[in-house]
This record gives C-alpha cells, structure tokens and sequence, in this order.
C-alpha cells in the first residue's frame, strides 16, 4: 500500500534562499533510494478555505519506506536546510485499500455507531 508525503510548504517572499537551494538541490537523492517520486510541486489552485504557499507530494512504496527515509541520516542531514528557511506541514498519508468507497466506509461509522449505542 504506497504511502504519500503530502508538504505544505511556504516560503518566506516566495523565493527560496541559499540554503533553501541548497536543499532542493540535495533532496531528490535522498528520496530515491527508498522509492520515493515526486506527483507534484508547485502553487495550487484554492477553491475553498486557504492554502497559502505551495505544494509537495511524494509517494513512496509503503509507510516503512516513507519513515525510513524521513529518519534516514541523509535527509536528517539536509532537513535543517528546510526547517530553518521555511514553514512547512508534513504529513505521510496512506492509500485506501482495495475496493475502498466512501459509502462503505460511512456505513462501517453506522454500524460503529449503532454497536457502541446498544452496548
């Protein structure tokens, strides 16, 4: 089940600094030894709420893969780079199982719902 990196990121004035640079410039080697790719970078289209700033998602094989590379000396090295010249929220996110629909799951809520009222 591939596990996803979704970042939202912002950066002061818009323009990445030096180190954020530096970083972007590194961080693409530290994710491809765990199956990582990138599904998209940039600005996104708001069409409710706010979402200032950009966006990264990576996918990686599996949640493992995900965490061992977040842990993983070579990006511990470099994750200063982007702590410090920038805001972000990360998040890792798993995909849905087979056969997943959201009617299913509501469902499953009802039944929860019902169990925990009658017990």
């Amino acid at each position: 089940m591939s596990t996803y990196l979704i970042n939202h990121l912002r950066i002061p004035g818009d323009i990445p600094n030096e180190q954020g640079l530096s970083y972007l410039e590194r961080v693409e080697a530290t994710v491809e030894p765990f199956g990582g790719k990138w599904l998209a970078q940039g600005s996104a289209d708001v069409i409710e709420g706010a979402w200032p700033g950009s966006v990264v998602l990576i996918e990686f094989p599996d949640r493992a893969a995900a965490t061992d590379w977040y842990n993983s000396p070579a990006y511990q090295e470099i994750l200063p780079l982007r702590t410090k010249n920038s805001i972000s929220d990360l998040i890792f996110v798993d995909s849905l199982p087979e056969g997943f629909t959201v009617a299913g799951f509501a469902g499953e809520v009802r039944a929860a719902i019902a169990a925990a009222a009658s017990g």
